[in-house]
């Protein structure tokens, strides 16, 4: 039975090549899941396998984190010439947290990159560079400030996104450059940007709580309303898990 407010383990990002390394995740994540009424929980890359299960033996639900590119490798394909940050013990870390969310039926929010985890671990597989393949006229990586808006999504009315969001067409901010090509086992695309990339998908289970969303909420809680609504599923299914 969870006691107070349920503890939402928060993935972090890790710094590639740098010396000293370190483990860090944007403020603005660990705001809305407080803001939300869970307490987040720092999951960094270089926690051992031991460390790792002795704490998620407590977290009521999982939230990945956007950050750096996906290894291809991972989907059987050679790297891009664009990709960047590729960070193995961050993806193992998260995946091994994400099987454990699954097993014990905890839920799970996934957020840009942390969409493309959840496919690729369920294997699927992932558009290196949206911009060379498929192509694309949207501006998926914008240069507008973070909380800006710059692109309209279509939800499936009727999905679980669309019920959380309490809106089945918004405008949402777009920081990312790979994306959903083939979905992974049991998961289903919800969400759809004007250029047809997947921007929301769940899993096809309506008694689980795991989606994803290709944009970033966690910059949008300050003056939007189905931003906040995901982190507060997130935390209410969290206090029923």
């Amino acid at each position: 039975m969870n006691r107070g407010a349920p503890l939402i383990g928060v993935s972090t990002s890790i710094t590639v090549g740098a010396h000293p390394e370190r483990a860090y995740v944007n403020s603005t994540y660990l705001h809305a899941v407080q803001q939300a009424g869970g307490v987040p929980v720092a999951l960094p890359p270089q926690l051992s396998p031991a460390s790792m299960r002795r704490l998620t033996d407590d977290l009521d639900g999982l939230l990945l984190t956007g950050g750096g590119d996906v290894d291809p490798a991972l989907f059987d394909e050679a790297p891009h010439a664009t990709l960047y940050d590729v960070a193995p013990s961050r993806y193992t870390l998260e995946t091994a947290v994400l099987h454990l969310a699954l097993e014990r039926g905890r839920p799970v929010f996934a957020v840009c990159r942390g969409l493309q985890v959840l496919n690729v671990a369920l294997g699927g597989s992932l558009y290196q560079d949206v911009g060379a393949d498929p192509g694309t006229q949207i501006p998926h990586s914008q240069k507008e400030p973070r909380d800006q808006p710059t692109h309209k999504v279509k939800v499936t009315p009727g999905s679980r996104l669309a019920e959380t969001l309490g809106a089945d067409e918004l405008e949402v901010n777009s920081m990312h450059h790979q994306a959903i090509r083939r979905l992974g086992r049991g998961l289903t695309a919800v969400a759809w940007a004007p250029d047809q990339l997947v921007e929301g998908a769940e899993l096809d289970d309506p008694a689980r709580f795991v989606l994803g969303v290709q944009w970033h909420p966690e910059e949008l809680v300050g003056h939007s309303e189905p931003a906040r609504r995901l982190f507060a599923a997130l935390v209410a299914a969290a206090r029923k898990s």
